[in-house]
């Protein structure tokens, strides 16, 4: 019989949702907090006190004290008013990390971004004539210098520009495509169900690992609309296989007079064999072939903003800017932006290459890795030496994103034992910190490869790694 009283009597010592509100504690963070905040935070904590009371749990505080739960609430309003997208320490070593938003942008993609977002812009104005202007004029005479297209447009991703492409060229007909380009983009995205989306009807030829072009002759009939290739950046096919090039294509396509259509995926702007990268068709040479359109990402290896890039014939490009599907895919003017500002970088390579956080990443030597590890190791045991076993350890990077799949950059990681709490207690911890830190576990060990963390966010690493030992929350982003 006490049990019930002593809950009853810590039950109806609760502090009011009112009280709470009223408190000097709540009344010390009123104008920093949103009010909404508050009360829900407030009544978050009440319930959990509550339920901890009734069900005698062990991993609530059993107490009815309005200073402690004030105090609980406070912190729970801190973590509930923090933005739910904000920006993350990448320490995995994949360097187009698409759960992590792919490719970060250069400093001066994201001055062109400020300084349209936070005021009026010419985005479909022309400056000269005071008449209304394209959107993406701003960027296709870019593209075109950049790639020999002859006209260029832009949309929100690169699968948006496939299926606007095909329903633009193809509706209502059939697509030939290698069977063993039926790719699946990502995030179950795959080929046939966007040209199923897009109304074009799928007519696959050859086998997985070979096809020859008189495939693709036998195929041609009254309802071919379309020659589509498709890049397979997202995996390969090694040994006994055969593809047909995109300028074959082209030749039967002038034969039959049918448009041809090539999804490079990734859209690499220059060679980069010279940094130890594998050789990947890019753009300009894709276009040389006189393939009709080409398709491919912005936020890939060209290192920019999310968009889907559409280049090659003017007359195909025409068709594809008057589909009515356009306008539900096209890109907003911060999109643009940072597109063109990274475009710009493009024409000077060397400045590209210094500039675009990707390319840096790509041409990283292990060398630099290995400095860097280095540093982070000496950092981390003269301050966490006590708490944690670190050490500079081989270990390859990636690319990833779809891009690159047999790339390799060889490199140097830390690696990390912790002594006080196991790896995946640290692995939470530091996704919880301020700013998250995300990294891998291998070998028993929690690794951080330097590769894609920033110069300047090594601080902010120290902090939260600091913060995760010590169970604190260290000031940041």
């Amino acid at each position: 019989m006490k049990k019930p009283t002593v809950t009853n009597s810590l039950l109806r010592s609760l502090p009011g949702i009112d009280k709470l509100l009223q408190s000097p504690q709540f009344a010390s963070v009123k104008n920093q907090i949103p009010h909404a905040i508050l009360l829900e935070a407030a009544q978050t904590t009440v319930d959990a006190c509550r339920n901890g009371i009734r069900n005698n749990s062990t991993d609530r505080p059993q107490t009815a004290d309005p200073n402690t739960i004030a105090q609980q609430a406070i912190v729970l309003a801190w973590q509930l008013n923090r933005p739910r997208l904000r920006p993350v320490i990448n320490a995995t070593g994949t360097l187009l990390h698409t759960n992590l938003g792919r490719a970060p942008l250069a400093d001066a993609a994201l001055k062109a971004v400020d300084a349209v977002a936070r005021s009026y812009s010419n985005l479909e104005l022309n400056l000269e004539s005071g008449k209304r202007g394209s959107r993406f004029s701003h960027v296709e005479k870019l593209i075109c210098q950049l790639t020999g297209a002859e006209a260029a447009t832009v949309v929100n991703n690169n699968a948006g520009a496939v299926m606007l492409s095909l329903a633009a060229l193809a509706f209502g007909k059939e697509a030939i495509v290698s069977r063993g380009e039926l790719v699946e983009i990502g995030g179950s995205f795959r080929i046939p169900e966007v040209m199923e989306a897009s109304g074009v009807g799928l007519r696959e030829v050859g086998s997985t690992n070979k096809t020859h072009l008189k495939d693709y002759v036998s195929a041609i009939n009254g309802k071919t609309g379309l020659l589509l290739k498709v890049h397979t950046s997202n995996y390969r096919i090694l040994g006994f296989s055969e593809d047909v090039s995109g300028a074959k294509l082209v030749e039967l396509g002038c034969e039959h007079n049918l448009p041809v259509m090539e999804d490079l995926g990734s859209g690499m702007l220059f060679d980069m064999t010279p940094y130890g990268l594998p050789r990947e068709p890019t753009v300009a040479e894709t276009i040389a072939a006189g393939i009709d359109i080409v398709t491919f990402s912005g936020d890939k290896l060209l290192g920019g903003p999310q968009a889907g890039i559409i280049a090659g014939r003017r007359e195909a490009v025409e068709r594809i800017r008057k589909h009515p599907m356009a306008r539900a895919l096209r890109c907003d003017k911060m999109t643009l932006a940072g597109l063109e500002a990274t475009l710009r970088l493009y024409l000077d390579p060397l400045r590209a290459k210094s500039e675009i956080p990707l390319l840096k990443m790509l041409s990283t030597t292990a060398a630099e890795t290995k400095l860097r590890a280095g540093e982070i190791v000496s950092q981390l045991n003269s301050t966490l030496g006590d708490q944690m076993e670190c050490s500079v350890v081989e270990e390859t990077a990636t690319v990833g994103g779809g891009a690159l799949p047999l790339s390799e950059l060889v490199g140097f990681a830390v690696a990390i034992r912790p002594k006080t709490i196991s790896v995946d207690q640290l692995s939470m911890r530091l996704r919880r910190g301020r700013p998250p830190v995300i990294s891998r576990i291998q070998d028993g060990t929690l690794r951080l490869n330097p590769r894609t963390i920033r110069p300047d966010e090594e601080t902010l690493l120290m902090h939260t790694i600091t913060a995760a030992v010590a169970e604190s929350e260290p000031a940041g982003r």
